[in-house]
């Protein structure tokens, strides 16, 4: 049994009345993936905007594994010190990372949560030590647009990330870089020009199936239904 756990920030937890790009990755990997594989995690709720609380279960479709490790307003700094007891316990294979918008927004600079992505993995291996990880950078929201110092940022944490994801890749517990899609489109993939719509949740799913099977020959190419 593979086991995947999904972490990250809003984007990943979602919101109620969503699928989340975690069941468009599930319906892909049970078509693609030959083998037995589940979600795992300490958390199966969305984020409900009404409670300003991650309490909703109410997914669009909730028969799938909706266990993860995300949360609204959750970035890396809030995931070292959570990672190590989440792999350990939930025998996690693999991590589906898609974190740093919330850290660069409100909480660390680049240099800083660059730092924080090394504490995650140190933390998640003396959990695993054969523990895989895949890591989408940030994308560009509607801030980036906005505030030139902001994108900045951005632009220079998904340079740190790349060096970083090269720098602590090991033959044992391989790290990959997913690449976004170069058509993602906050003005056609979300509907706030952060959180990704049903477009989005798909573009999402594609750049992390499309890492694994480019790189590690798992699953296979995503097709979109």
């Amino acid at each position: 049994m593979l086991r995947f756990m999904p972490v990250g920030d809003s984007m990943t937890i979602g919101s109620a009345g969503e699928h989340t790009w975690r069941y468009r990755l599930w319906r892909h990997l049970c078509g693609a993936y030959g083998g037995p594989f589940t979600f795992v995690g300490p958390r199966e709720t969305l984020y409900d905007k009404s409670a300003e609380a991650p309490v909703s279960y109410a997914y669009a479709d909730p028969d799938f594994p909706r266990a993860h490790l995300a949360g609204w307003g959750e970035g890396w700094q809030h995931m070292v010190p959570l990672i190590e007891g989440a792999v350990r316990e939930h025998r996690a294979d693999v991590l589906l990372v898609s974190l740093g918008l919330i850290d660069l927004g409100f909480y660390t600079n680049a240099d800083q949560t660059a730092d924080n992505v090394r504490a995650f993995v140190s933390r998640a291996r003396a959990a695993r030590r054969t523990v895989r990880m895949v890591i989408m950078p940030v994308a560009p929201n509607v801030r980036a647009r906005q505030d030139a110092p902001f994108a900045a940022q951005v632009t220079r944490f998904n340079d740190l990330l790349a060096k970083t994801v090269i720098d602590l890749d090991e033959p044992s517990s391989p790290l990959l870089l997913a690449t976004p899609s170069p058509s993602y489109d906050i003005d056609f993939d979300t509907y706030d020009g952060t959180h990704p719509n049903a477009s989005g949740e798909h573009r999402i799913a594609a750049a992390f199936a499309e890492a694994m099977w480019r790189e590690w020959g798992l699953g296979g190419p995503y097709a979109e239904e």
